[in-house]
């Protein structure tokens, strides 16, 4: 169900909300205000709706969806009330904005906010530089980014330069997965002295970088991330040098990666590409700082390109 509310003020959208909540919402228990800023002429609204939606059914909530236009146009606030099957088990209300409300977002969402629960602000396109000073970011206790979905060429470099505890971004829960698979591979070869690491994926794809500076900051060596082209998920192979040999996790196709440890058999287990909707699930399962997010972002430095 969608309710149109045209040149509308937050009082209105909340006695819309209260109107519509118990006939038509799924969303009986929401467990946090989920603000999300897209910009007008940005093509994600669409694939951003569709995630939040997917997502909302392992985290319902109210999302609050501002897209800011002109701010030289007189000030106007249009808003659509989504519930139901066009919400998931979320309540969505998806906010256009002009004129002088564009440079007060965090004044807008401030009534809609949900009493006593957490605030996660979202920036599924451009993101601010420092997050955390940003008029959505500083009423968040999680400020999540999507360095991929940016329009402009966002870099590593700055989330490392903007990150504050509490920040993270999509790339972190993307590369989750190759995280728990080379940590358990580890595991069966203990007791040797780990002498360094290559980390070879997508070129210029920024979750490999990421996943570098993690084994860096955590092995505490030198890794080197090298280039090599690959389809499915960016990280093509990854090695551990060790004075016992090398630990070896390598993508076979799109879906499935085989694990080399010295003296064992090969095994391989399925691993593919997650979507967004799995990512930003897996972003809200964690309210408190990411702190070996935080790590890994530092660990960029230690990072040997090849």
């Amino acid at each position: 169900m969608i309710i149109d509310l045209p040149n509308t003020t937050t009082k209105q959208i909340e006695t819309s909300l209260a109107r519509v909540r118990e006939s038509h919402s799924l969303a009986t228990g929401r467990v946090l205000t989920l603000l999300v800023a897209v910009d007008e002429d940005s093509e994600l609204l669409d694939d951003t709706l569709s995630t939040l939606r997917d997502a909302s059914f392992e985290h319902p909530a109210r999302v609050l969806v501002l897209v800011s236009g002109d701010p030289a146009k007189e000030s106007r606030l249009d808003a659509q009330v989504m519930v139901a099957s066009n919400a998931g088990a979320s309540e969505v209300v998806v906010m256009h904005l002009c004129g002088e409300l564009t440079q007060h977002l965090g004044a807008v969402v401030t009534p809609l906010l949900l009493p006593d629960t957490p605030v996660v602000s979202y920036w599924p396109g451009a993101a601010p530089k420092r997050p955390s000073e940003d008029q959505l970011g500083h009423i968040a206790q999680r400020r999540i980014t999507n360095i991929r979905g940016a329009s402009r060429d966002g870099s590593l470099a700055e989330l490392a330069a903007g990150y504050t505890p509490g920040d993270s971004d999509m790339l972190w829960s993307q590369i989750t997965p190759w995280r728990g698979i080379l940590a358990s591979a580890l595991d069966r070869f203990p007791e040797h002295t780990i002498t360094g690491a290559e980390v070879a994926g997508a070129p210029g794809d920024p979750s490999v970088d990421l996943a570098a500076g993690w084994l860096a900051d955590s092995l505490d060596v030198e890794v080197t991330r090298c280039d090599e082209h690959i389809s499915g998920f960016p990280i093509a192979h990854t090695i551990i040098h060790t004075d016992g040999g090398d630990v070896e996790v390598v993508a076979e196709g799109e879906y499935t990666v085989r694990i080399s440890v010295p003296d064992m058999a090969d095994s391989r287990v399925a691993m593919g590409e997650r979507t967004d909707a799995e990512c930003l699930a897996e972003e809200l399962r964690h309210l408190g700082p990411d702190a070996i997010y935080g790590n890994a972002l530092n660990g960029l430095g230690k990072v040997r390109h090849a």
